[in-house]
């Protein structure tokens, strides 16, 4: 099954994805629900949409599925990181085919050891490897190289089974299937 985006300008594009199981994306409704979470539980800076106007970090990128339905969306840019060389070349392939390649900063890097930051984000996707206990150390790595903002809004994707998202003040907290998403503010230190 195609890997589309779901709502706003780019409404059911197409996203470039390998075959095999070596990149995860989030499923279409997975990424549904949560933009509607986004967009109506009032998460925003004016308890308005936290999509709308974000600099988004999308930290374990893939494809970029997640980044591109934020930019979509009306995400000011996006920041995509990865450290595979093979996934970042859909996410470059997916900025290209729509036309986001101004918006869509794309860089190979590892969200455990991040890069100075070039942008404080508003918005932070992270959805790693399930059952690594990634969640945490990237939180607290992106935070020390400075990619975050004040309040930013994290949207965590772990394995449904793995143990609450540590690093975050719980918002909310929801199951699809296999997958739990977590969303919430870094908890301060």
């Amino acid at each position: 099954m195609p890997l589309r985006l779901v709502a706003g300008r780019h409404k059911g594009r197409v996203l470039a994805a390998p075959p095999d199981r070596a990149t995860r994306p989030t499923s279409d409704r997975v990424r549904e629900a949560v933009f509607n979470i986004l967009a109506h539980a009032g998460y925003g800076s004016d308890e308005g949409d936290a999509v709308a106007d974000a600099v988004v970090l999308d930290a374990f990128a893939g494809t970029g599925a997640l980044a591109f339905e934020a930019l979509s969306r009306g995400a000011a840019e996006a920041w995509l990181f990865d450290s595979s060389a093979a996934a970042l070349g859909f996410a470059r392939r997916n900025a290209e085919a729509l036309g986001e390649t101004a918006r869509a900063h794309i860089l190979r890097a590892d969200a455990l050891k991040p890069p100075p930051a070039r942008a404080r984000a508003t918005l932070l996707f992270l959805d790693p490897p399930y059952r690594q206990g990634l969640v945490g150390p990237a939180i607290r790595a992106l935070s020390a190289a400075g990619w975050l903002a004040p309040g930013c809004l994290v949207v965590a994707e772990t394995a449904a089974d793995e143990p609450a998202v540590p690093g975050l003040d719980l918002l909310d907290e929801r199951r699809y299937g296999i997958a739990r998403i977590a969303f919430g503010r870094v908890a301060d230190s």
